[in-house]
């Protein structure tokens, strides 16, 4: 079922959390919902739950309005980033509570709630836990027994607020990997908060990203990331480094590179920065090919190497990525000399602002 958000508005006090939000989200989607600290997404996740009221605007579900009370009523299943499990229930208690608890002419039989709860033990991959308690669990197969809390119900949609933020790296990686593949099993719409731009990147279909109350863009993960439609979301989404330059005739003029952008071919003598991902600044050691900079540091970070450039005209610093058989070939030294090529850039105006 799709999840229609109409010109949503909420204020606290004198903050304004969301400002006229509009969103959809396709049946059977895995959203999620991206932005730093304080841009709105816990709010817009807690309005679609019907945790918080917004003062304007609607929350359509399959084109019905949301009420207050969705998710009491067992449409929603939602689930909170430290886990909120029952301490003194064991696991398999904690799974079957929504079903135990509901009114007696719609709760399953104790036979049902048994075969329903080995079932979602089986899905999140904890058959032989169901006599644990959670304090006997690690982080991530609490997470887990959350999840499946969560499905027990079987609600029509599926809301997670930060569910691997309190994990640590190597856990929040595989949970992530597993939660894409379990999305692919059930097919529920889902839509899940995360300050973590590589999580959203990896997992969802699609992606809001947020800013200050309001909706930056929403696309795939390809959309967002290699066709950002604002500075912010080409900031926010990776690292960047900033050339600063002017438009003339459909190229940017970044010291003595020229760089196609025809996006502004009817703009003259403007100021412009083009935005770089590490990756597109190439080095070469002919000085007719590139911008001139100084090696400054060398990291090695696996199968990339990491080097810090200082730029000889202007003395900003960029930092490039090369793949260890590029560096090994180059043989670059800290202190050398050489010059930069900009393989690709987006170009945008310098009245844009971050």
């Amino acid at each position: 079922m799709s999840i229609e958000i109409k010109s949503v508005s909420k204020t606290f006090g004198a903050f304004q959390a969301l400002n006229h939000v509009n969103v959809n989200i396709e049946s059977g989607k895995l959203v999620a919902l991206l932005g730093p600290s304080g841009s709105g997404k816990t709010t817009l996740l807690r309005i679609i739950a019907g945790l918080e009221t917004p003062d304007s605007g609607s929350v359509l579900f399959h084109n019905e309005n949301q009420e207050a009370s969705t998710i009491q009523s067992g449409d929603v299943g939602f689930v909170f980033q430290h886990y909120a499990l029952f301490r003194h229930m064991n696991i398999f208690e904690n799974i079957a509570f929504g079903l135990k608890v509901r009114p007696k002419k719609i709760r399953p039989s104790q036979a049902a709630i048994k075969e329903k709860v080995f079932s979602l033990l089986k899905l999140v991959q904890l058959e032989n836990f169901q006599n644990r308690y959670p304090s006997e669990l690690s982080g991530g197969q609490r997470q887990r027994v959350a999840l499946a809390r969560a499905l027990a119900i079987e609600p029509k949609f599926l809301l997670l607020d930060e569910p691997f933020g309190a994990l640590d790296a190597k856990v929040r990686k595989e949970l992530r990997m597993w939660l894409r593949k379990l999305h692919d099993e059930i097919h529920i719409t889902s839509v899940f908060v995360t300050h973590d731009q590589e999580e959203a990147l990896e997992v969802s279909d699609s992606i809001v990203i947020l800013r200050n109350g309001q909706v930056e863009q929403v696309g795939s993960p390809d959309e967002v990331y290699n066709k950002p439609k604002t500075p912010f979301v080409f900031h926010f989404l990776g690292d960047v480094n900033l050339f600063h330059g002017r438009i003339q005739e459909g190229k940017a003029i970044i010291g003595n590179v020229d760089l196609d952008s025809p996006e502004h071919k009817d703009v003259a003598n403007t100021s412009a920065i083009a935005y770089v991902r590490p990756y597109d600044v190439e080095i070469v050691r002919s000085k007719e090919l590139g911008i001139p900079a100084e090696i400054q540091y060398i990291h090695s970070t696996g199968r990339n190497v990491r080097i810090e450039l200082k730029r000889l005209d202007t003395g900003s610093l960029i930092e490039s990525v090369l793949d260890q058989e590029t560096y090994r070939d180059l043989n670059l030294l800290p202190g050398e000399e050489v010059y930069l090529r900009i393989k690709k850039a987006k170009v945008y105006l310098d009245d844009f602002s971050i």
